[in-house]
Parts: structure tokens; C-alpha cells; sequence
């Protein structure tokens, strides 16, 4: 029989609780190990390891040897392989989730870059519609000079011997 619908669904209690871990927990401690493995730091760290491991192994006491240099440091070799079997897929991991945020970057800077082009063309309609405007309206310079036009005529009528409009009526 099917679980009503209209009421919540129980909780189930399990003798072992379950350690809740964040979804991309995994993928943040690939890219942490893989950003590790790719430090000058690691180099060094692992070329110590390997140089103690050499050298107690060569070197040490007979007794407390656990690699044989007669079998070619097996154990060494060994470690080394398993820790190379890790990386590579760590550092896969990591570079396909950088690929993930290129991607989504991508797509953001094309948004963007598109709204900055509609903003632009509009700001240049805007422009041309203002210049449109300007052209059918007196400027300054052009009232001044129609002025200046108008008050050579008066002086020319004066000058002439007429008189003024506004005096005639008189």
C-alpha cells in the first residue's frame, strides 16, 4: 500500500548514524590534494621521503631495514606507484571542476558582455535622437546672431533717416 500523501514521511532511525557530508565535499578535497600535489612544496616534501627511505634502506642498520636494495626497493617503488594512482585521478577531478566554473564564468562574461552591447546601442540611439532634436532647436549663437542681424537693420533704418517702427505709430 502507498504512503498517504498528506501526511510527512517518518524518519527512520538507524542503529549506525550516517555522517552527513556536503554534496561536493569529495570534489573540494580533490582540488585541495590536487593543488597540493602540484606545489614545490610536494616536490620537495616527496624527494625527502624518498631520499630517507633510500638511505635508511642502504644505509641503516640490518636489522631495521624493510626494503631490500637487493629487490630494487620494491616497498618503495610500490608506494610511490599507489600515490601516482591517486594523483592522476585527483588531479582529473579537480580539472574538470575548474572546467565546471570556466564554463559558468563563460556564460556570465557572455551575459554581460551582451548587456553591455544592448546598454551601448541604446546609449548611441539616445545620442542620435538627441542630435536629431538639437538640430530643430535655436542655439546661442544663432539667437545672438539673428539679434545682432535685427538691431543692424534698426541702425541702418536710423541711419537712413526712417524712424522706428514703434515710433511712427505715434
Amino acid at each position: 500500500m502507498a504512503d498517504p500523501l498528506d501526511q510527512p514521511k517518518e524518519i527512520r532511525r538507524s542503529l549506525i548514524p550516517r555522517p552527513r557530508v556536503e554534496k561536493d565535499a569529495a570534489g573540494k578535497v580533490a582540488e585541495a590534494i590536487a593543488r597540493f600535489l602540484g606545489t614545490p612544496r610536494f616536490l620537495i616534501y616527496l624527494t625527502v621521503f624518498c631520499a630517507m627511505w633510500l638511505a635508511w634502506n642502504a644505509f641503516g642498520p640490518e636489522p631495521l631495514r624493510f626494503d631490500s636494495a637487493a629487490n630494487g626497493f620494491t616497498a618503495l617503488t610500490l608506494m610511490l606507484s599507489l600515490q601516482a594512482s591517486y594523483a592522476a585521478p585527483l588531479i582529473l577531478l579537480a580539472q574538470n571542476r575548474q572546467d565546471d566554473r570556466d564554463r559558468v564564468m563563460a556564460e556570465h562574461d557572455r551575459q554581460r558582455s551582451e548587456r553591455n552591447l544592448a546598454d551601448t546601442e541604446y546609449l548611441a540611439r539616445e545620442m542620435a535622437a538627441l542630435r536629431l532634436a538639437l538640430g530643430e532647436v535655436a542655439t546661442r549663437d544663432f539667437v545672438r546672431s539673428e539679434i545682432r542681424n535685427l538691431l543692424e537693420e534698426i541702425a541702418e533704418r536710423e541711419h537712413a533717416g526712417e524712424r522706428p517702427d514703434a515710433e511712427r505709430a505715434r
